[in-house]
């Protein structure tokens, strides 16, 4: 279970049971009700129901080893009035992160929060407080492919403590205007940036006998910023893109050290560049707030780093190196579940 006082969360929801019963659920009368009754090896916590209330109750048994086994101690977890009863059939009751999402948005008044879910399982949350993971991110695309990504793993995540994500979203047109410029050169196309959303002078497809080619940074987009890439609605410029290659112009580039980089390589000259890197963003924008951080850079290319509380993950990263970095965001705060 999670460690205490927050996030009590069953290991397994096999570990609870639920009955009705005759008895006013109190804890002195449900100790003098269950003591001595035989109860399955498997169970740990009791959901009481009685009337319309119910209550949960850990049990503890002469032994684990034989089917059934007397109850011999009971101690109330949480009481009839400080609990909810909640049906939610899309959560699975498995997911810590299911469960005290649930718990936030149906009954967050309540100390602990039942949830019969998906399958029809039942389990529990007592005094949740996920822990807030800020996520840094620049869209396009939406959705905001980092935060979508660790949506996903955490609808999985049967072994880490329940988490709540915080975006920090970071526009890249907002960006771009902050260095105002009548043209700007964003690693790519992609990320849904409509046509009558670009400035006037559409970028020829390719640069002086370049073909556009793959790889981080611009020219490749799914590895690097240029996937998934910056649109351009809301610039009232010229917009061009370095996987294009287009002829060089007076432009800003908005970008990262790699894009920068792929800017020399074809152009060899300086450029007025907007530093559009998350990990850059988030060491100026979250500099000395608590808390974990998750992150990515294109300069990551196939590890996770941990800096302090923020942690980068590279900017394709696969779902198994999301739930990496997501581990080593939560490893100092508090303990995983068991």
């Amino acid at each position: 279970m999670i460690g205490p006082p927050v996030n009590l969360v069953p290991s397994q929801y096999r570990n609870v049971s639920v009955a009705d019963v005759p008895v006013p659920l109190d804890e002195p009368t449900m100790r003098a009700y269950l003591v001595g009754r035989p109860a399955y090896r498997r169970t740990r916590y009791l959901v009481a129901r009685h009337g319309g209330a119910s209550a949960v109750l850990e049990v503890s048994k002469a032994s684990e080893q034989p089917l059934f086994s007397p109850i011999t101690a009971v101690r109330m977890v949480a009481a009839a009035e400080e609990t909810a009863f909640v049906d939610a059939p899309r959560a699975d009751t498995a997911i810590p992160s299911q469960l005290a999402r649930v718990a936030a948005e149906r009954a967050p008044q309540a100390r602990c929060v039942i949830v019969r879910g998906r399958y029809g399982h039942v389990s529990f949350i007592a005094d949740p407080a996920p822990v807030r993971v800020t996520v840094v991110e620049v869209v396009p695309p939406r959705p905001a492919k980092l935060v979508d990504q660790l949506t996903r793993v955490l609808g999985l995540a049967e072994d880490l403590p329940p988490v709540e994500l915080v975006p920090d979203l970071v526009d890249l047109a907002d960006l771009a205007a902050t260095r105002p410029s009548g043209h700007y050169l964003f690693p790519c196309r992609a990320g849904g940036a409509r046509a009558e959303s670009l400035g006037p002078g559409e970028p020829a497809a390719n640069g002086p006998g370049e073909p556009a080619a793959n790889g981080p940074g611009g020219p490749g987009g799914a590895d690097g910023p240029g996937g998934g890439g910056p649109g351009a609605a809301g610039l009232r410029a010229e917009v061009s893109y370095l996987d294009e290659v287009p002829g060089r112009r007076p432009w800003t580039l908005v970008g990262c050290a790699r894009s920068r980089a792929i800017h020399d390589f074809f152009y060899g000259d300086e450029v007025d560049m907007v530093d559009m890197c998350p990990r850059s963003l988030a060491g100026r924008r979250l500099a000395g707030r608590p808390g974990p951080v998750v992150t990515k850079c294109c300069l990551l290319e196939d590890r996770v780093s941990a800096e302090g509380n923020c942690v980068v993950v590279p900017w394709g990263a696969t779902f198994a190196q999301v739930k990496e970095g997501l581990e080593l965001a939560l490893r100092a705060y508090g303990p995983a579940r068991r």
